[in-house]
C-alpha cells in the first residue's frame, strides 16, 4: 500500500510542485492550503507524513502542528516543515511545535525526496 502524505500550504506552486515530485515516486498526495482543510482532510483519511509550511492564511504552520500533535492518532507520526523561514528561532519554534524536521527552502528535489524516504520509506 502507497504511504499517504498531506501537504499544506497557500502557495499553489508549491502544492503542485510537491505533488508532481512525489506521486511518481508512489506516493499518495494529498493537498490542500489552509490549516482548517488540513485538520478536516486529518479527520477523513489517514497520513503517514504530514509536510507544513509556517506562514499561511487564519492558522499558521506552527498553531497547526500543535493542533495535531493533540490528536490522539497523530501524536507519533512524522511532521515537516517545509517553508521559507530560515531563521534559527524559527526552527526552535518549529520543532517546540511538534514537528521532527525542520526544512528551509529552495531545496533540491532530490535531497528533499531522500529525506521524506528515510522518513517513511
Amino acid at each position: 500500500m502507497a504511504k499517504r502524505i498531506l501537504v499544506v500550504d497557500d502557495d499553489e506552486m508549491v502544492l503542485m510542485a510537491l505533488d508532481e515530485l512525489l506521486r511518481p515516486e508512489g506516493y499518495e498526495v494529498r493537498t490542500v492550503s489552509s490549516g482548517n482543510d488540513a485538520l478536516k482532510s486529518l479527520d477523513q483519511e489517514d497520513y503517514d507524513l504530514l509536510v507544513l509550511d509556517i506562514i499561511m492564511p487564519e492558522m499558521d504552520g506552527f498553531e497547526l502542528c500543535k493542533r495535531i500533535r493533540q490528536r490522539e492518532d497523530y501524536g507519533e507520526r512524522p511532521i515537516l516543515f517545509l517553508t521559507a523561514k530560515s531563521r534559527d528561532e524559527d526552527r526552535v519554534q518549529g520543532l517546540e511545535a511538534g514537528a521532527n524536521l525542520f526544512i528551509s527552502k529552495p531545496i533540491s528535489p532530490d535531497k528533499l525526496l531522500k529525506i521524506i524516504t528515510d522518513t517513511i520509506g
